[in-house]
């Protein structure tokens, strides 16, 4: 794990592309104590030790079902899998969970090496007491995402692609329709993709959500998310800036959400 001594960050951001609704501002001074962090998510060969050591079986294993991206999925699946209204481009495949991530016929095969999904904040939360640890605090992931650069869009700078070079597993092309993959990834990429930022952490802009600690700021008993994913795209959803949050419920699940483990110090 990566220690980091605390101190004071200005958290938040006033950015005129985000998402006020998400209470992503006022920019604020916020002091964090000393903690640990992992520097990247949790990948899939670490959630098996967990899995085989415990037995655990994860709560889109006992629902029977989790969401995958439509275009992942071989016809038949996408024709007799249900959709949300408002966001069709996923399908609640039976089936699908973290060790057949596309649902029944999938595996992990070549995978290993990239962060772990289909877990809950659940999940999440068994897996971080049986290794020792707990999911990071929304301050203490900024704190650790912005790498001790200041009021910075993302973790390395203001430009998302400084010199044309990708720093990032975000969307390219027209979402949901086409994905040029440009940076290299259409789906997951390994939990170490990707220069590190100033703090020594991998892919906290992009790859996956990251499940916090936190209830969401809503009142709900949601929990925090953070980071961004392979499927965000500057033309819906901005969300791979370092302050940008959003929101889920604890026993949700999808194809695209992980976590990443901290520690106190």
């Amino acid at each position: 794990m990566v220690v980091l001594p605390g101190g004071v960050f200005r958290m938040g951001t006033e950015d005129p592309d985000g998402f006020p609704d998400d209470a992503e501002g006022p920019i604020r001074e916020v002091r964090v104590a000393s903690f640990a962090i992992d520097p990247h998510a949790v990948s899939n060969a670490r959630f098996a030790e967990f899995v085989d050591d415990t037995g655990f079986v994860t709560e889109a294993e006992r629902f029977g079902w989790t969401y995958v991206f439509a275009k992942f999925l071989p016809g038949h699946l996408r024709k007799e899998s249900p959709r949300p209204e408002q966001t069709p481009w996923w399908c609640g495949v039976s089936g699908a969970c973290w060790r057949h991530p596309e649902g029944p016929g999938s595996d992990l095969d070549g995978r290993w090496d990239h962060p772990v999904v289909h877990v809950s904040w659940h999940d999440a939360a068994a897996y971080c007491k049986w290794a020792g640890k707990r999911l990071p605090t929304e301050v203490e992931w900024e704190y650790a995402a912005r790498g001790g650069l200041d009021q910075a869009r993302y973790p390395w700078g203001d430009e998302l692609t400084p010199g044309g070079e990708h720093r990032c597993n975000i969307w390219q092309g027209q979402f949901p329709v086409r994905n040029t993959a440009e940076d290299g990834h259409v789906g997951t990429a390994p939990v170490n993709s990707f220069a590190p930022n100033g703090f020594g952490l991998h892919n906290v802009s992009g790859n996956v959500w990251e499940w916090c600690s936190d209830r969401f700021s809503d009142g709900s008993d949601n929990r925090a998310m953070r980071g961004g994913s392979y499927l965000c795209h500057d033309s819906y959803c901005n969300r791979y800036r370092v302050a940008a949050r959003t929101s889920n419920t604890p026993d949700s699940s999808s194809g695209n959400l992980g976590f990443r483990c901290a520690a106190d110090a």
